[in-house]
């Protein structure tokens, strides 16, 4: 077993709510939301941070990571969408797999960072999953 969470993922040792793959990463549903449909991009390849990933893992995540906010304001009409990526304990890194938070932004939500880190109900996580999956058009992954 892997030692870290993200790999963990990858590997399907441990589940989560996963909304699309491409062959260099992978979209999944924020066990701890910060706003409803709160998801995340990681790259299938091990880096601690931006600062030492490749840049095609980069770039796979990135693309990835702006069809989900599509999709989040196509299927859950959010008004817009912060991208999140923190580098190094400094920063607020707290997990050491590169990751873009993907974070719908609505009307009046009150999202502040750094945001109250609470599990989110998994019932309500996996609904979103799912309306964010319908969302993506036919043509992307």
């Amino acid at each position: 077993m892997h030692s870290c969470l993200f790999c963990q993922i990858v590997a399907e040792e441990i589940p989560s709510h996963r909304i699309a793959e491409t062959e260099r990463a992978i979209a999944l549903m924020d066990s701890f939301p910060a706003t409803p449909g709160h998801a995340l991009v990681i790259p299938r390849r091990h880096s601690a941070d931006a600062l030492e990933a490749a840049a095609e893992d980069l770039t796979a995540c990135m693309t990835l990571a702006a069809s989900v906010g599509r999709a989040a304001v196509a299927g859950l009409g959010a008004d817009g969408v912060t991208f999140q990526s923190l580098a190094r304990p400094a920063a607020g890194q707290t997990i050491f797999h590169v990751h873009i938070h993907v974070i719908p932004r609505y009307e009046g939500d009150q999202f502040a960072f750094p945001w109250p880190s609470v599990p989110g109900d998994v019932t309500v996580i996996e609904a979103q999953a799912e309306r964010l999956r319908g969302a993506f058009p036919n043509d992307e992954f």
